[in-house]
């Protein structure tokens, strides 16, 4: 048997990061056992549908690399099917027709659940019961004339072929009714499997209230497609080691449905920026320099040609695009901002200007003003002055940056030049010294 999955959201222009971990765990599913992962469109609300809302889906899919092996299935085009569906069930006793509410707005198409109790074998959460007396007949066909969600998504799933049915634990109780829609068309029924929510550090169902939960809303954040789905494929299920940053073989190879978890799978925002952090320093360095220079254009930076060495340092500093600017506008601009709490904490004491104006001579006097020159040269001048680390390195970092962090000091300063550190170092001692 060739396994066969899909994904079958209800466009609405917003993708919810629930929704897409669905689609995720599906195509490695699919791509596990070298079967097939399909979309189905589920475009029956022609309001909320739009060509648009349809787009953005798609453009989400290609973002986070979810090809798909058939033609797309749009559930309006298969109207016809479903209520010609209906009216077998009605033929043969497995539906009945009733004004439902008796409110004379029409007849509805009601399923006739069968009287027996229901059990099935859940690939994630294991079996799975449900008494005859606890179940309810219902509405397939609305007195309009259009199907219901329960009618379309079972026949849809046969015409494509489905195998696996891989969704959110919300549809635990769709799925009795939908076996039993399976066995009253004489269709196969396929493998279940209900992934646990996503939930938020209250362990309530996670939500834009919780900040980002769009697909879009990371993109636009500048989370790579590949962080994204590494991340969340890891929410609900685990390769059984202690791995986290995966590579998209590796997360096919390892992936298995009974490896999924059933407990609530909890949002971790600083987990997703470190783990960007991660993919941002595997990047290429001309990757790198695209996301460097689009930044660094928004904000107005007037950036030289020769910036590599710069975009080297934040690579590898950097979590997100966001903080591409903040880290190194400094290195374009004499005109920078002092962080007003390092002033205070770090250069407004005793001995410090003159501690500066000592490096200032040392700088002077150096024959070189390479990386490995200054380094050396600060670190003779600790071991020499017995200041230390902390009482020497800091002050020049926030008189040539304005900063009290940033990358290592020394390749700082080199790319910087001793004409541009010199003049900084004074201007700095002559702003703060009364």
């Amino acid at each position: 048997m060739t396994v066969r999955t899909r994904f079958a959201p209800s466009p609405t222009g917003n993708v919810h990061i629930g929704n897409m971990r669905a689609a995720i765990f599906n195509w490695l599913y699919a791509r596990h056992t070298g079967g097939k992962f399909l979309l189905r469109v589920e475009d029956t609300d022609i309001e909320r549908s739009t060509p648009e809302a349809i787009q953005a889906l798609l453009d989400a899919m290609e973002w986070l690399g979810l090809d798909v092996d058939e033609e797309p299935l749009y559930q309006t085009s298969r109207m016809e099917a479903h209520l010609a569906a209906a009216e077998q069930l009605l033929a043969s006793g497995h539906a009945y027709r009733e004004d439902k509410g008796g409110l004379g707005q029409g007849e509805c198409v009601i399923f006739r659940m069968p009287d027996e109790d229901m059990v099935f074998e859940d690939e994630v959460k294991g079996t799975l019961r449900k008494k005859a007396a606890d179940t309810q007949d219902f509405v397939i066909v609305r007195s309009n004339g259009t199907p219901v969600f329960h009618l379309a998504n079972v026949l849809d799933d046969i015409e494509q072929g489905i195998t696996h049915v891989i969704r959110g634990d919300d549809h635990v109780e769709n799925t009795y009714r939908h076996i039993a829609l399976y066995k009253a068309l004489g269709a196969p029924v396929p493998e279940f499997a209900h992934l646990p929510m996503i939930i938020n550090a209250q362990g309530k169902p996670y939500s834009k209230r919780d900040g980002d939960a769009f697909v879009g809303d990371f993109r636009e954040k500048g989370f790579l497609g590949e962080t994204l789905f590494n991340y969340l494929a890891l929410l609900g299920w685990s390769p059984g080691d202690d791995r986290e940053v995966m590579s998209r073989q590796e997360m096919i190879d390892a992936f298995d449905l009974k490896s999924c978890k059933s407990s609530p799978a909890q949002v971790d925002l600083r987990k997703l920026q470190w783990m960007n952090g991660e993919y941002i320093r595997a990047l290429a360095p001309d990757q790198f320099a695209v996301i460097a220079h689009r930044e660094l254009e928004k904000a107005g930076v007037d950036v030289p040609p020769d910036v590599g060495a710069i975009f080297d340092l934040m690579q590898a500093r950097v979590k997100l695009p966001s903080e591409i600017v903040p880290a190194c506008e400094f290195f374009f601009n004499d005109e920078f901002e002092y962080d007003e709490k390092a002033v205070r904490k770090k250069l407004l004491k005793d001995g410090v200007f003159q501690t500066l104006e000592k490096i200032m001579e040392i700088f002077q006097g150096l024959e070189d003003f390479d990386q490995e020159t200054i380094d050396k040269a600060l670190h003779d001048f600790v071991d020499q002055s017995g200041l230390g680390f902390g009482a020497v390195m800091p002050p020049i970092r926030i008189a040539v940056s304005g900063q009290q962090s940033g990358p290592d000091l020394a390749p700082v300063l080199s790319i910087l030049g001793r004409d541009k550190v010199l003049e900084r170092m004074q201007n700095t001692i002559r702003r703060f010294r009364k």
